[in-house]
């Protein structure tokens, strides 16, 4: 771990549990920025996209400092859980940096029973995780027949059986589905964009709508359901796109937003392309904490596995996402099987890498109660 930092340039020792918690600046713009934000103030676009820019290691350590102080004061100590389910890998889409885009014969196709979701379900309840996450591709047999029914019960099913809260990742779908959804028990609803750069939106998402793909979210949250936004680093955008994009994230009040960086891709138009250097992606999540600073970002084990875990943790993240059980041959969306087999990417598996950083896993009251809060209706009820 001590390595993986050093490489990223940033003056954390995980391995000694020394971490700088001081606020030291080399740049006194980033510091007076900083420091605005620790004073609970709003950044405007410019001033993130500035802090996105720095390169300097002491400039950056004192972004990540401020980052874990926000996470802390909103969050204390607790980090939380996400369970995985990818149902259905077919897609009739044709993303340019997706595996599962529908021309690619190198992906894994599979479809899993509704008791096949249901087990891997509530196995993953029971392994501790606060959310299930149930996400799909855009499947031919059910978003090109617009025949939702199959979707519906699925979450149903589910929402029966498990009980913690449910998100759903279905790709966009129309208007009155998302408040079906949000009546048969989905309590977020997730939809990334990807780039809220609109040409290059064009070119990432092929033949797709970027208003419409805008306005599900916008539907979502008037159906009860909290949203989650998310954008690609290393796709060809600019610093002022993701300073956009941190932005265009606030306007909409997405309850959870994260920055995931490009991985290349077999089988796709983008196969031969860079991934970005992961101190982008570390301090992406640190400015995004200054911003979203009582929102939830995600630290996700689809990149890097648990390798890189304590260092998006230390950036400022409080989820784990992607928590993937090694039974019931489930893919994962960037890296479709790291550490997946060896049961890595599980609850047991990351409380250690927890430990050492002194967080905790938050219980699945504490995050009902945080659901509640920015929730219009919410299926589940904490007891007083």
């Amino acid at each position: 771990m001590t390595k993986y930092l050093k490489k990223c340039g940033i003056a954390f020792y995980i391995g000694e549990i020394r971490v700088n918690n001081e606020l030291e600046f080399n740049d006194k713009k980033a510091e007076s920025i900083v420091e605005k934000a620790l004073n609970l103030n709003t950044l405007s676009r410019v001033e993130t996209e500035y802090l996105l820019g720095l390169r300097d290691p002491v400039d950056i350590e004192g972004v990540f400092s401020a980052a874990k102080r926000i996470r802390e004061k909103f969050f204390g100590n607790k980090i939380f859980f996400y369970g995985f389910i990818y149902f259905t890998t077919y897609c009739r889409n044709r993303c340019t940096f997706c595996f599962y885009r529908k021309p690619n014969l190198k992906s894994p196709r599979y479809r899993k029973t509704p008791e096949e979701v249901i087990k891997i379900a509530k196995d993953l309840e029971d392994s501790g995780v606060h959310l299930i996450d149930l996400t799909m591709s855009e499947d031919p047999l059910i978003h090109g027949r617009q025949d939702f029914s199959k979707l519906l019960d699925l979450l149903k099913r589910v929402r029966n059986e498990v009980d913690i809260p449910i998100m759903v990742s279905p790709g966009v779908v129309p208007h009155k589905i998302l408040g079906d959804l949000s009546r048969a028990g989905a309590d977020w609803y997730a939809c990334y964009q990807e780039t809220h750069n609109r040409d290059l939106f064009s070119k990432l998402r092929i033949d797709q709508d970027y208003d419409t793909r805008m306005r599900v979210k916008e539907i979502a949250v008037k159906e009860g359901m909290l949203i989650e936004e998310g954008i690609l680093l290393g796709v060809g955008e600019s610093l002022k796109d993701r300073a956009y994009s941190i932005s265009e994230m606030k306007k909409i009040n997405a309850h959870q937003i994260r920055a995931m960086s490009f991985i290349p891709q077999i089988g796709t138009p983008m196969e031969n392309w860079r991934t970005p250097p992961r101190e982008e992606e570390l301090l992406t999540i640190a400015v995004m904490r200054l911003v979203h600073q009582d929102k939830l970002i995600p630290a996700s084990l689809d990149i890097e596995g648990v390798a890189g875990l304590q260092a998006r943790l230390m950036a400022g993240a409080n989820v784990v996402t992607s928590i993937i059980p090694p039974q019931g041959d489930l893919a994962g969306v960037a890296q479709h099987d790291l550490d997946i087999r060896i049961g890595k990417r599980t609850v047991d598996g990351i409380k250690p890498y927890l430990k050492e950083l002194k967080l905790k896993s938050a219980t699945v009251k504490d995050y009902i109660r945080w659901i509640e809060k920015y929730k219009k209706f919410s299926p589940h009820k904490v007891s007083s």
